[in-house]
């Protein structure tokens, strides 16, 4: 695999269309903070991880009538072409209902933060 990240929105994304209650995803440290930021952001109800056979389930949030919280998902950055921003020009996404997911020096963290602790950086995925 050769795009991590990407493997893991398209199977929030097919999870989501399918209104299926969870999302199984191999385990790394780089997709628990991108999942643990979409938790605190409300797109995700709660995970768990199994350590033992390196997995990790990620439980989707729904509204009423089992529409799905995230309405869609958006890979910016990709191996094989890199986009960074500076803190200024990180995009606000459908006037803040949505969070861009940025990797800076200070680790994964959201774009509401970045701007926050005024530090740019490789612009993961969009969710909105």
């Amino acid at each position: 695999m050769s795009d991590p990240i990407a493997d893991l929105l398209t199977r929030i994304r097919n999870a989501k269309t399918a209104r299926n209650r969870f999302v199984d995803f191999p385990f790394s440290k780089e997709k628990m903070h991108i999942v643990k930021i979409l938790q605190e952001q409300g797109f995700m109800d709660n995970f768990l991880v199994d350590e033992k056979n390196g997995r990790v389930r990620a439980f989707l949030r729904y509204g009423k009538g089992r529409e799905p919280v995230i309405q869609g998902l958006k890979r910016v950055s990709s191996p094989g072409l890199r986009r960074y921003v500076g803190y200024q020009s990180i995009p606000r996404i459908h006037g803040g209902m949505g969070v861009a997911i940025l990797s800076t020096p200070r680790g994964i963290i959201d774009g509401q933060r970045a701007r926050d602790l005024k530090v740019g950086g490789e612009l993961l995925c969009l969710v909105w």
